[in-house]
């Protein structure tokens, strides 16, 4: 802690006096001990005010307390230091405080102008699902969708908070009678469908027809998906009179199971010639997993590459299958490819092919340099300046690395 006692004295009788930078001033009287006791006593009652402003600041900085708060205590202990009975550098905890008040001035209007916004925005938020709902409620016929979100149009609402009472009022008002109004609407929609179970009947009729055509077909991607649409459709449809929807329902199931069953004895066939091709594939890869890679990794790879291009005439095997297959297949391969480079990096520097490839890349682009120089052409002088620094910097790699 700051040694705040230098900022004050005590007279001869007692009198503790802080120094400031309009003079001193009396802050109280000591008679209980030495003077050095009495200044620290004073002493402490002014860190207690920097510890009240440390904490004031820290929480204000944090964001974790109401800044209106904090700019209260700050501008209560920033009015008392007038007349403050302590000893310690008053004037610099002024200044101090006259900061912090602007920033906590600054925070609160802040706060407020963030209260302010959530409140419109809730008021928004209620207004637009108001609105939504008014929407639904005059114009949806998807019944259970609408009321499915009729019901979370309401949980929403009850999340909200912050509007103001008469405002929140009025809006209510509006949901519940369009609620209310979509409620008759549907009530009256399905009074009406006893009159178009007629109409039903046709449209099943259609649907049953329509997926009798199908069952034999042989398009087994297309025709499930279209078939799974009029299933569908057929949900979707009105019910008609309970004898005619029975037997439409027969044949519409009949025509289903007829191709799926057809479907499903082809696909049974394929599998079986999955199988197969994933015996082949097992013993390639147990051939490949038993090669001599680190004995001879040049054989290795050349018996590699054959049993890579058998692997791809095997053909398709189970799906479960064919992701174990292939990384068991390519860690065989990252093993060879790590051997032959491990040693491509082991041939002498003069025996290496790529950095003889390098360095006369490296000689070419200092030709094409001297031909820009003789020609005079700066921007062919840049690039071929450029281009000649770049493969000598990937030689120099090069050459280190081997």
């Amino acid at each position: 802690m700051s040694d705040w006692t230098a900022f004050g004295r005590v007279d001869a009788d007692g009198t503790v006096y802080v120094k400031t930078a309009e003079g001193e001033r009396v802050v109280g009287s000591w008679q209980a001990g030495a003077p050095e006791e009495g200044l620290a006593h004073f002493a402490r009652r002014f860190a207690d005010l920097v510890t009240e402003v440390d904490l004031t600041e820290a929480r204000l900085n944090s964001g974790a307390a109401d800044a209106t708060g904090s700019l209260s205590t700050l501008q209560r202990i920033r009015a008392s230091l007038a007349e403050a009975h302590v000893v310690g550098d008053i004037d610099t905890l002024a200044a101090r405080l006259d900061k912090l008040v602007t920033v906590a001035e600054e925070k609160a209007t802040e706060a407020r102008a963030a209260k302010d916004a959530a409140r419109a925005e809730a008021l928004a938020r209620k207004t637009a699902l108001v609105e939504e709902a008014e929407k639904l409620a005059a114009e949806s016929t998807g019944w259970k969708t609408a009321g499915d979100r009729l019901k979370e149009i309401l949980d929403e609402w009850k999340t909200i908070r912050g509007v103001d009472k008469k405002a929140d009022g009025e809006l209510w008002k509006r949901f519940a009678t369009a609620r209310d109004g979509f409620t008759r609407r549907r009530g009256a929609h399905f009074a009406a469908l006893d009159t178009q179970r007629k109409q039903a009947q046709a449209i099943k009729e259609e649907l049953v027809t329509e997926a009798e055509s199908l069952k034999e077909s042989t398009d087994w991607v297309s025709t499930a998906n279209r078939l799974k649409e009029l299933m569908t459709q057929w949900k979707a449809a009105p019910r008609a009179s309970k004898e005619a929807e029975q037997k439409l329902w027969e044949r519409f199931r009949a025509a289903q199971d007829a191709f799926f069953t057809r479907r499903s004895e082809v696909f049974s066939a394929r599998d079986n010639e999955q199988r197969g091709n994933l015996e082949r594939k097992q013993a390639l890869l147990a051939e490949a997993e038993a090669l001599d890679v680190e004995g001879d990794p040049k054989g290795a790879q050349a018996r590699l590459r054959d049993i890579q291009a058998q692997w791809h005439e095997a053909g398709r095997v189970p799906r479960e299958a064919a992701a174990g297959l292939e990384r068991r297949l390519r860690a065989v391969d990252e093993k060879v490819r790590e051997l032959m480079d491990s040693a491509w990096r082991r041939t002498a520097p003069a025996d290496n092919p790529l950095l003889a490839q390098m360095r006369d890349q490296v000689a070419e682009a200092e030709q094409r340099l001297a031909r820009a120089q003789a020609a005079g052409d700066a921007k062919r002088i840049r690039e071929a300046e450029q281009a000649l620094a770049a493969k000598r910097q990937f030689l120099q790699l090069a050459e280190q690395a081997s």
